[in-house]
């Protein structure tokens, strides 16, 4: 079996790797196992070393959009190829700031990697992220609380638009048999370790991780501003799922709403003062920023994921087990004392 990633030295792609490697078999779209025999990882950079030492792997740099014009295109996607996860985008605050980037990055680059699957003959499972950003609420038209399987999308920002787009791209391509589409729409992804991102919500996971290594964080909304949350481990599980799902269980090409912790970004400082004291949450810098709470507070917080759950997917337990997740994950980062052993 051929897994291909994009996004695939990013911080998701690289630990959906980790997990498929060491899994070593996929029972893909409700099919028996079979072994993983190659995966090829793209990305702008190469992904992390440990990856690249597994004979298994495969890395291929560069722009998605030119590797796929060109002869990069055979590279990526082989007769062999069964699954291909398609994370590679730009992210919401870098759509906003510009509109060329987003439009190449999240919509050329999907209809492209489509146009590829299609010439391939195979029909791939294709598992596409898209997010919770499809969402939004006018004056008029306000947000469905909660958001269910078949509230309407109606996204209210750049991002959010280019990913609904990819969506029904996807789902069109598998109407007609060309991929077998598995749309899933992602949460904000909360503890991530590492460096900020150009992503509207990256201050969720630097308000936490910045913290912890005695550092100072900006956090750019209200206490009472309400997001949705999913934990890394979380989030890859159901990147699974939806890769090994039956047509029969996956049910509708419609995308599902992957389980989302609801809470606010009080109650992360909260969890995070319940972990490592008042000296974390000291370091907190409330100073709002318009434009990025404009566009975290457009998107739902709540959601009634019934297909989700249909599929045995459930959400994280709590703001204070996304905390302890990320401790146990990443003890180096943590230079703060905390209150109890994790």
């Amino acid at each position: 079996m051929h897994v291909l990633i994009t996004g695939g030295a990013g911080f998701l792609g690289a630990r959906l790797a980790r997990a498929l490697l060491a899994q070593g078999t996929l029972a893909l779209d409700g099919a028996a196992p079979k072994a993983l025999t190659r995966l090829t990882l793209t990305d702008l950079f190469p992904p992390p070393a440990d990856l690249l030492a597994d004979a298994r792997v495969q890395a291929v740099t560069g722009d998605l959009n030119v590797l796929l014009a060109g002869d990069g295109a055979a590279e990526l996607l082989t007769p062999e190829t069964t699954l291909v996860v398609h994370l590679a985008a730009a992210v919401s605050g870098e759509c906003e700031a510009d509109l060329d980037l987003g439009l190449r990055s999240n919509l050329d680059a999907t209809r492209a990697l489509l146009q590829a699957a299609r010439q391939q003959g195979r029909a791939p499972v294709f598992v596409y992220a898209s997010s919770v950003a499809v969402f939004g609420g006018v004056p008029g038209l306000p947000l469905p609380v909660p958001v269910c399987d078949d509230s309407l999308p109606f996204p209210q920002g750049s991002y959010g638009t280019q990913k609904f787009m990819g969506e029904q791209l996807v789902a069109d391509f598998g109407r007609r048999g060309l991929v077998r589409a598995r749309n899933v729409r992602l949460m904000t992804v909360a503890v991530r370790p590492g460096r900020p991102n150009g992503a509207a919500s990256s201050f969720l996971s630097g308000m936490v991780r910045e913290p912890l290594a005695g550092q100072r964080a900006v956090v750019p909304v209200a206490a009472d501003t309400a997001v949705a949350l999913s934990s890394p481990a979380r989030t890859i599980e159901c990147l699974l799922r939806a890769a090994s799902a039956s047509a029969a269980e996956w049910g509708p090409r419609a995308a599902v709403n992957l389980p989302a912790l609801a809470t606010t970004v009080g109650e992360i400082a909260a969890a995070l003062e319940r972990l490592a004291g008042p000296a974390a949450t000291a370091l907190l810098d409330w100073a709002p920023d318009a434009r990025i709470a404009g566009i975290v507070g457009a998107w739902p917080s709540r959601f009634e994921a019934h297909r989700a759950a249909a599929l045995g997917l459930q959400p994280d337990a709590s703001v204070d087990a996304l905390l302890h997740a990320y401790v146990q994950d990443h003890p180096e980062a943590v230079t703060l004392p905390l209150r109890a052993p994790i």
